[in-house]
């Protein structure tokens, strides 16, 4: 207990030490840091600027309409080729209109898609503001379309692969990765979607638990009309897509955080900042067993730069201490915008 005290005492007698260049200089071996402005010419640092602009303006017209329809086609394919011929109505309009189609087999799975979408889309137009239904108005079409189309294409009566298993999988598997890619441009497939933003604005209806509820409704639906074994698959594959879209998502926002505390900091900075074209953030801190004052390089970058920088710093100093973790969005200059 008295040592304790002792060593506590003498802490709090300890000067306080002003942090300055030189005590950097003397504390840890490298050269101080300045910042990366002073060294850049006006040309770099105008191609700096503009090249954060344009990683903050995300995605052009043009790619999000690609990317749009890519996620509309992935879970147009998922529907013709895995999911109607199994029968595996997870939910939403998709799943409506295959249950639709066991009770009316002289008509194609997509002309129910049709009907519930062109339905839900002037409701929306009805409902909701204009503005708000132009991209959810244009994907509802658009998949019905896609489904009628990948039906022309491939006639599929029953399953491709001839494995159930299999089959979920990919059932599973494509349109939660369309949805990640619609949902990572800040669109929507439009079906449900329409729904909900109905539902937020008309009523105090809790939105995630009613949209779950007729999910489940019409996973019970499936069990009733085509057995009980096609029933749990269908709940089997409703909680799996959840927790696939959430994964998909998260890995194409994926960041990598990553903090460097080595010999020569103003080498690091210096590769950040010109050669990959981002920025860091500088702090000081002590180590606990040398008690040198240690500068540390706070920085976000892709899992390409991240790479590159591990690579250059070890290249400079093999006894630099480096943490990498992941982050699942970054929202600022440079990354994504707030909006």
């Amino acid at each position: 207990m008295g040592t304790g005290s002792t060593k506590a005492q003498e802490h709090e007698q300890m000067p306080i030490q002003e942090l300055g260049p030189e005590s950097w200089r003397v504390a840890y071996e490298g050269d101080p840091l300045t910042p990366a402005c002073e060294d850049q010419t006006e040309e770099e640092a105008r191609r700096s600027d503009e090249v954060a602009e344009h990683r903050t303006e995300g995605y052009g017209k043009v790619a999000f309409f690609l990317m749009l329809n890519v996620g509309l086609i992935l879970t147009a394919v998922a529907m013709v080729l895995f999911k109607t011929p199994n029968h595996l109505a997870f939910g939403g309009t998709t799943g409506v209109a295959i249950v639709l189609g066991a009770l009316f087999p002289q008509l194609p799975v997509s002309s129910f898609m049709w009907v519930l979408n062109v339905a839900l889309v002037i409701l929306g137009f009805v409902l909701l503001d204009r503005k708000a239904m132009i991209w959810s108005s244009f994907a509802s079409i658009a998949l019905s379309a896609y489904v009628s189309l990948f039906e022309w294409i491939f006639p599929v009566t029953q399953s491709i692969t001839g494995d159930l298993t299999l089959d979920v999988c990919f059932a599973v598997l494509l349109p939660a990765l369309g949805s990640a890619l619609v949902f990572d441009i800040g669109a929507s497939t439009g079906g449900t979607d329409i729904l909900a933003m109905i539902l937020r604005k008309r009523t105090d209806v809790e939105i995630g638990k009613a949209l779950f509820a007729v999910d489940i409704a019409i996973v019970c639906a499936a069990a009733v009309i085509y057995g009980p074994r096609t029933g749990l698959w269908c709940i089997l594959g409703l909680v799996a897509k959840t927790f696939v879209v959430d994964t998909a998502i998260e890995s194409i926002r994926q960041r990598k955080v990553c903090q460097v505390i080595c010999k020569y900091p103003h080498d690091v900075e210096e590769f950040i900042v010109r050669k990959l074209g981002r920025t860091a953030t500088v702090q000081t801190g002590w180590g606990a067993y040398s008690g040198r004052r240690v500068i540390i390089l706070t920085t976000v970058l892709t899992r390409r730069e991240a790479m590159e920088l591990r690579l250059y710093v070890r290249s400079i100093d093999r006894g630099a201490f480096i943490t990498i973790t992941s982050s699942s969005e970054i929202i600022g200059r440079g990354f994504r915008g707030i909006n």
